[in-house]
């Protein structure tokens, strides 16, 4: 009766991602830690994996719209993707041991409150740094993007979080005269490079579970097109304020069970510890 839960939960995060545009892996990953007791660095690997392969169908579609800049991709990729190697370095030292599951879920936790922030006060947080930072010349904005790209980098290896909500923000900061369309076209584009080379990392650690992510696109998929119908019927400011109290609760809850396993760790080593 798992697998069928897993198809199910593919297709109700594929749903909202299809009606509110940001990136399953704030929703997926937590769920397959809390729902599923996955360790934290196989519910990263196997939801980067799934993601690559939903992150390329959207930028077909956007390719043959001509809604992506490409340079935007490439500046962001430049630091991206060096990061994501050195990060995944990084992982494999750690391996599942205790200290990656306290890692992961503690920077999840803080990506998941970063998004939901940025998803209530996007408008907010554009205008406040266009009003009060001059624009950046080209030189400027690419160094910028490229800095973006290394910390989006960083972000998604360990967590799988932050390339959606957050990335956009961002990208509407540097290039304000870039329309809306173009933007979230490059965002996604470069999820591409980014969950993949993230995604075939964790395989080679050996932190992804292919059968999971076979399941996950089942209910994924057909979830995103549907999602994609519904979202002109619901206002986009509800599903916003809808998509970020879930993941308040999902951080909150994340940083609950990890007190709790630090807990009984703790009582344990206490425990085996020679009087």
């Amino acid at each position: 009766m798992i697998d069928p839960l897993y198809a199910l939960s593919g297709f109700a995060v594929g749903l909202l991602v299809g009606m509110t545009g940001v990136g399953g892996g704030s929703l997926m990953t937590p769920l397959l830690i809390l729902l599923f007791g996955i360790h934290p660095a196989t519910a990263v690997g196997t939801d980067l994996l799934s993601a690559a392969v939903t992150k390329t169908a959207g930028s077909i579609v956007h390719g043959l719209a001509r809604s992506i800049e490409w340079r935007v991709v490439r500046r962001l990729a430049m630091g991206s993707v060096p990061a994501t190697i050195v990060t995944l370095g990084f992982l494999s030292i750690l391996n599942q041991s205790e200290a990656a599951r306290s890692l992961i879920t503690v920077i999840l936790g803080a990506v998941l409150l970063l998004t939901a922030t940025v998803l209530v006060f996007r408008g907010s947080i554009v205008g406040f740094y266009r009003s009060r930072f001059p624009v950046l010349d080209d030189r400027g904005t690419t160094t910028a993007t490229i800095i973006v790209g290394a910390i989006l980098g960083v972000l998604v290896t360990i967590s799988s979080v932050g390339a959606g909500a957050i990335g956009v923000c961002v990208l509407l900061i540097l290039y304000p005269k870039l329309p809306m369309a173009r933007i979230v076209g490059s965002d996604i584009a470069h999820a591409v490079p980014l969950t993949l080379v993230a995604g075939l990392g964790h395989w080679i650690i050996g932190t992804v579970d292919w059968h999971i992510v076979g399941l996950l696109l089942a209910g994924s998929l057909p979830g995103i097109i549907l999602g994609s119908y519904v979202a002109v019927r619901v206002p986009e400011a509800v599903l916003r304020v809808v998509l970020a109290a879930t993941l308040v609760v999902l951080s909150v809850q994340l940083v609950h069970e990890h007190l709790q396993s630090g807990q009984s760790l703790v009582t344990a080593l206490t425990r085996r510890a020679p009087h």
